[in-house]
């Protein structure tokens, strides 16, 4: 998939080492940190790459520890974790000292919502005394300030690789039902439009077995619905977990949940949208949908074939921004861990920086979004000239949707505003209320409108009092009720 990799990194590193190192320190004076090349300082990275992100990481780790690291006397060890969810556990096991737990990393990948449980212990490092204005006005703006979790605004968290969103699409499934119906492309720059266009291939595909009324196929599907609710919300004005000083104020607008309701909750119901699987490119690979919503870290899962009762068959993929609401303001998720440091000693913190600012630099950053998916973090790099000097320079063969779904996540980056929202007590138990809440109803209640129309009722007479105003006051009232509980544990 890639070769050649490396071969041209060290000749960068060493040509721009003195710019990325040597020129200045933060508020923390390091002049008395004395790093020793014979006897090098050790650090540790936990992380939750798997697969091919894990394969870049380890080789970007080795090449440091053979260029930059060797030259300073900094060694680097990573270890994968497993999942967000495996390393989570490992890191609050180690922190809070739990029986059989390892000691706690140098630096580990952290979400928000980690990272301010455990920067409660006093146990993270301050990163701006690390770090100079003029390097951080490098990174981009709304990465860095996401990682201002600190009671004061202190930096914890050190922006390393980002993700959106984006949409993907079976091509050879769209294209005949695009010639039959004459829907378009770009009706799916809108959550409205995807709405509609999943009715319209759900009639579609209906029509084609004539003597089994109502076996039309699902559309659409998305990954993590708590985006949906954390963007839809601000796209419509209104930002659902509002917080200040570490506390949170949960504004649910009504007017923006029904939107919400009516684009996401209905069409489900009515069998136009779907989830199957623990993913969504799983449920494109089985056959069950041709569309959806998800990471644009996970773009390489988008499958190459299909697999259905009928066989095995090809499919080409098409690639577009994630939709947005129609006439809301242009949002778009900003997502994927950053890493954070743990306090220990002058020598081991510093170095661990050093390690972080490598790695953060333009190429070796594009080097391991080349792999992994993963947009670099400085400003300079978000650019597909960038990129494509990236890939030119080190003699890289990067997969194809890979590379378009880098550029479609430069451009959105210049055209909507990046979004993540602030960390809070019992924000993961809030956002699992997002994630579950109208999922879980919402797969409830498709499973009773099959029953329905299995014993005879049309698809309008089994949705009917499902999805009436009655039905969405019910759910909306319980929803924030939800919400309220989670945040107020």
């Amino acid at each position: 998939m890639i070769k050649c990799l490396y071969t041209k990194l060290i000749t960068l590193s060493c040509v721009s080492a003195a710019l990325l190192f040597l020129g200045g320190c933060g508020r923390k004076d390091t002049a008395d940190v004395k790093l020793d090349p014979e006897n090098p300082t050790q650090i540790t990275i936990w992380h939750y790459y798997n697969g091919s992100q894990q394969a870049a990481f380890d080789r970007l780790v080795e090449e440091f520890n053979r260029t930059k690291g060797k030259e300073l006397g900094i060694y680097v060890t990573a270890n994968s974790q497993g999942n967000v969810s495996d390393l989570e556990t490992s890191v609050l096991a180690a922190f809070n000292k739990e029986v059989g737990s390892s000691e706690p990393p140098d630096i580990f990948s952290s979400y928000a919502d980690t990272a301010y449980s455990i920067d409660k212990l006093d146990m993270l490092v301050d990163l701006d005394e690390y770090m100079t204005q003029e390097e951080l006005d490098t990174y981009v703006d709304s990465f860095v300030e996401e990682g201002r979790i600190g009671t004061d605004g202190e930096l914890r968290i050190f922006p390393t690789a980002k993700s959106s969103e984006i949409f993907m699409m079976s091509k050879t499934d769209w294209e005949p039902f695009a010639a039959a119906t004459g829907a378009s492309l770009e009706d799916l720059s809108t959550l409205e439009g995807v709405a509609d266009t999943a009715r319209a291939y759900y009639e579609w595909t209906d029509s084609l077995t004539p003597d089994t009324p109502g076996d039309g196929k699902a559309f659409y599907g998305r990954d993590a619905l708590a985006n949906l609710f954390l963007i839809g919300s601000m796209q419509l004005g209104t930002e659902l977990f509002q917080v200040k000083d570490g506390e949170v104020t949960i504004q649910a607008d009504e007017a923006v949940m029904r939107k919400i309701w009516d684009t996401y909750y209905v069409p489900y119901v009515k069998g136009y949208f779907s989830s199957y699987g623990r993913f969504r490119s799983d449920d494109v690979k089985i056959g069950e949908i041709i569309a959806y919503t998800g990471s644009t870290s996970s773009a390489n899962y988008f499958p190459d074939e299909i697999e259905t009762a009928e066989g095995t068959k090809h499919i080409d993929y098409i690639i577009l921004p994630a939709p947005m609401f129609r006439d809301g303001t242009p949002y778009a998720v900003q997502q994927g861990a950053g890493m954070v440091v743990t306090k220990s000693t002058p020598e081991r913190e510093y170095a661990a920086v050093t390690f972080l600012k490598w790695f953060t630099s333009e190429e070796n950053n594009l080097l391991f979004g080349c792999t992994s998916g993963y947009m670099p973090v400085k400003k300079s790099a978000l650019s597909a000239e960038m990129l494509d000097k990236t890939i030119e320079d080190n003699d890289l063969q990067v997969p194809g949707k890979t590379y378009e779904t880098l550029v479609s996540c430069f451009e959105t980056a210049k055209s909507a505003s990046l979004y993540t929202n602030k960390a809070f007590d019992h924000g993961a138990d809030a956002r699992n209320v997002l994630e579950y809440h109208l999922a879980d109803k919402a797969a409830a209640d498709r499973e009773t409108v099959l029953e329905r129309m299995a014993q005879g009722s049309s698809l309008d007479e089994a949705c009917a009092d499902l999805t009436d105003d009655q039905a969405f006051h019910e759910w909306y009232t319980s929803f924030v009720t939800a919400l309220n509980e989670a945040a107020a544990q």
